[in-house]
C-alpha cells in the first residue's frame, strides 16, 4: 500500500520536475550567454586600449615587448591568471582582427573568437564566425571545421553540397551543445574562480587521470607531482599539458599526455613539441632533458612513446628505463582503472535509474 502511495506520488511530481529542470536549464544558459557578452566585449576593449596605447607616439613604442609582460605582472596581481601575458596577447589580437565591436556576434564565446584570431584571411575569419554563430558550433566544432579547411574548400569545390555534407559528417561524436564544456578555462579565469587553469574533461578521462596520477606517486622511484593541465604558451597559442612530474633520480621532467583514442602521428608531434617547449621554457641549470610520455587507454591501442631530445638519447635512455614504469606496467594500471570506472560509474546510473524507479 505505502508502495503504491509512493508511485502515485512520483507520477504527480513528474510534471513539477519537468518545469523546474527547464527553468534551472534556461537559467543556467542566461548566465552562461550573460558572461560570454560581457567577456567579449571586454576582451575586445582592453584590445583596443592596448593598441592604442601602442599606437600613441615613440615613447610608448619604447616598452615594445615588454608592454604585456608588464600589464600581465599588475593585472594578475589583482584579477588572476585570466590577465597573463598570453590571454593579453589574445586581446590584442582579437582587436585586430575585428575592429568594429558592433559587428560581432554575440552567440559566440571568447574560446570562439581566441580560435578565430588564428585564421589570416579576413573573408575567412568572418564566414567562420557568422557560420559558428549560425550553425550553433561549439568552439571544439569551429576549431574541427577550421582545421580541415571548410571555408577554403568549400570555396573552390564544384560540390559544395558534399563538402557541406562532410563537414557535418566531422561533427559526429561532438556534444551538439554550443557549450558542452561549460567549465571553460578562459571563461573561468575571467571570473576569478578557483581551479580555472584546468580544462573540463570527461568522466571516464578525469578518473583515469586521478588513478595514473595516484599510480605514478605510489610507484615511487623519485617522482615528485609539479601540476595537471599546466598552461604553456607560444607567441599566440596556448597547451594544456596532462600531467608534469619532476623525477629526483633523473633530475628530469616528465610530461605525460592522455589519449582516449588511437595515437595519431599528429599527436607524438605535438608531445615532440611539448618536451622541447618545456626544455626552452622550465628546464633549469643542471636538469636532465625532459622525457614525454603519451599514453593510450584502450588496451589494444596502448602506446607509450618517450621523447629524449636534444641530442641526449643514447646518454639518458638506459637510466629512463630503469627508473621510469614500463609500457605494460603503465598499460596494466590504465586498464585496470579504466574498467574500475566503468564499473562504478555503471553502478551509479543503475542507482539513480532505482532512485527514479522508485
Amino acid at each position: 500500500m505505502a508502495g503504491d502511495k509512493r508511485l502515485a506520488a512520483s507520477a504527480d511530481l513528474v510534471p513539477l520536475l519537468g518545469t523546474l529542470r527547464t527553468l534551472i536549464a534556461n537559467a543556467r544558459s542566461r548566465a552562461l550567454r550573460a558572461v560570454d557578452v560581457i567577456q567579449v566585449q571586454t576582451c575586445w576593449q582592453i584590445g583596443r586600449h592596448i593598441v592604442e596605447f601602442e599606437q600613441a607616439g615613440q615613447a610608448r613604442a619604447a616598452y615594445g615587448k615588454r608592454l604585456l609582460p608588464l600589464l600581465a605582472e599588475q593585472l594578475s596581481a589583482e584579477f588572476g591568471k585570466g590577465f597573463d601575458a598570453s590571454n593579453l596577447r589574445y586581446m590584442r589580437l582579437f582587436y585586430l582582427a575585428f575592429r568594429k565591436c558592433d559587428a560581432l556576434r554575440h552567440e559566440l564565446s571568447w574560446t570562439h573568437y581566441r580560435l578565430l584570431t588564428r585564421v589570416e584571411k579576413e573573408d575567412a575569419r568572418l564566414w567562420y564566425m557568422h557560420e559558428a554563430a549560425t550553425q550553433n558550433w561549439s568552439s571544439r566544432a569551429l576549431e574541427r571545421q577550421m582545421g580541415t579547411l571548410y571555408y577554403e574548400r568549400l570555396l573552390l569545390s564544384q560540390d559544395k553540397a558534399a563538402v557541406a555534407d562532410e563537414a557535418q559528417q566531422n561533427l559526429a561524436g561532438l556534444d551538439p551543445s554550443p557549450r558542452a564544456f561549460v567549465r571553460d578555462p578562459v571563461m573561468l579565469e575571467f571570473l576569478g574562480l578557483q581551479g580555472a587553469g584546468k580544462l573540463l574533461e570527461s568522466s571516464l578521462e578525469q578518473g583515469l587521470m586521478d588513478k595514473l596520477q595516484a599510480f605514478l606517486l605510489e610507484l615511487g622511484k623519485g617522482f615528485a607531482f609539479v601540476a595537471r593541465q599546466q598552461r604553456i604558451s607560444t607567441e599566440s597559442k596556448d597547451f594544456y599539458i596532462d600531467l608534469v612530474f619532476y623525477n629526483y633520480l633523473l633530475k628530469c621532467f616528465v610530461l605525460i599526455d592522455l589519449k582516449t583514442s588511437e595515437l595519431t602521428h599528429q599527436d607524438i608531434g605535438q608531445m615532440d613539441m611539448y618536451v622541447r617547449m618545456y626544455d626552452d621554457l622550465k628546464r633549469g641549470e643542471g636538469d636532465n632533458p625532459t622525457v614525454g610520455i603519451l599514453l593510450c587507454e584502450r588496451k589494444d591501442q596502448s602506446v607509450v612513446r618517450y621523447s629524449v631530445l636534444n641530442g641526449n638519447e643514447q646518454l639518458f635512455a638506459s637510466r629512463y628505463r630503469l627508473v621510469l614504469p614500463t609500457e605494460d606496467e603503465l598499460r596494466m594500471e590504465l586498464s585496470r582503472d579504466a574498467e574500475a570506472i566503468r564499473l562504478a560509474m555503471n553502478m551509479n546510473e543503475s542507482e539513480a535509474d532505482d532512485g527514479t524507479k522508485d
